[in-house]
């Protein structure tokens, strides 16, 4: 399928920008461009928005909880976990997206800060992100939801962190999770897929210069084997894991590691929503002000996650 037209002219648009070179850029450079919110008009509504800090161990970060209008007493929580490869990426960044999941889903949402890359490596990202969810569990009462219904959800790195908790959760005796949502999630250090030499070109906004330039700076001095809830496609048992979404786009690099991990969710017996968002470019589904035909593929994630978090 073409490029949806949608994305056709904000690709356009974006070309007039000045272009980072991810070969020389350093990371405050990279962060200084990319760390804006893509935020158009006036934010999604929802009923409240409060700043959270969240202490743990040897260290405190910060998180953003969002009510949905409209709710129960205590409604289900879902964790959001922000895209930029490890590395870039706010609270503020993901604001209007955080905003649209609530109102799509129903759902509280607590966005969560955690520690970037290069100055905090694999596995800290993805600790703090287990641990703000072994947090808000424990915290359930005092943030006004429900610790009984509990999802995580995130967008590209965000989404390979989601996987991970999920995983660790099981694996730890964590909180029990209904649901991961995964949109365009990383799921493997493997740049010789079908999608990487169709779209890895830097074409379509996501490359695959930048995500080996990720990749390095989350590692650091971990290589990719030794990182399995970096790698979370090498996991070797999928089963008893919480449903899942799993969205991905037609021209993006990593279309195929997300399809493939859905598929390895599905022979695992989990219950698995999958799909390619057709003429959709890698960080769609923030890009909904300029990109309306995103909304169908957020208010599909929030249903999922509604249906799964049903009391």
């Amino acid at each position: 399928m073409a490029l949806n037209p949608q994305i056709a002219a904000l690709l356009e648009m974006m070309a007039q920008a000045p272009q980072i070179d991810f070969a020389t850029a350093s990371v405050a450079d990279v962060r200084a461009v990319y760390d804006q919110s893509m935020q158009i008009g006036a934010p999604p509504s929802v009923a409240s928005v409060r700043d959270v800090s969240i202490p743990l161990e040897g260290r405190t970060i910060e998180a953003r909880l969002y009510m949905p209008e409209g709710a129960d007493e205590a409604p289900p929580l879902t964790l959001f976990y922000h895209g930029g490869g490890w590395v870039i990426g706010t609270l503020d960044t993901h604001d209007a997206t955080c905003r649209a999941l609530v109102q799509a889903s129903g759902s509280a949402l607590l966005s969560v800060a955690y520690r970037l890359a290069p100055e905090h490596p694999y596995p800290a990202p993805v600790e703090d992100c287990f641990d703000a969810l072994a947090w808000a569990a424990t915290n359930a009462a005092s943030l006004g939801i429900d610790g009984a219904r509990l999802a995580v959800a995130g967008d590209s790195a965000g989404g390979n962190l989601s996987a991970a908790v999920a995983i660790m959760s099981r694996d730890r005796g964590g909180p029990a999770l209904r649901h991961q949502c995964l949109i365009y999630p990383v799921t493997d250090h493997n740049f010789s897929t079908v999608s990487y030499a169709e779209n890895g070109g830097g074409n379509y906004f996501l490359g695959e210069e930048t995500m080996r330039w990720f990749w390095a700076l989350y590692l650091g001095d971990t290589t990719a084997d030794a990182a399995p809830n970096a790698v979370i496609l090498s996991t070797q048992n999928l089963s008893g894991l919480p449903s899942a979404t799993v969205i991905t786009a037609e021209f993006d690099p990593l279309r195929d590691e997300g399809m493939a991990y859905a598929a390895r969710l599905t022979d695992a017996r989990v219950d698995v929503d999958a799909a390619i968002a057709p003429g959709m470019i890698h960080g769609f589904f923030s890009m909904f002000e300029a990109v309306p035909d995103a909304a169908e593929w957020i208010n599909r994630a929030g249903l999922n996650l509604s249906n799964a978090l049903r009391p």
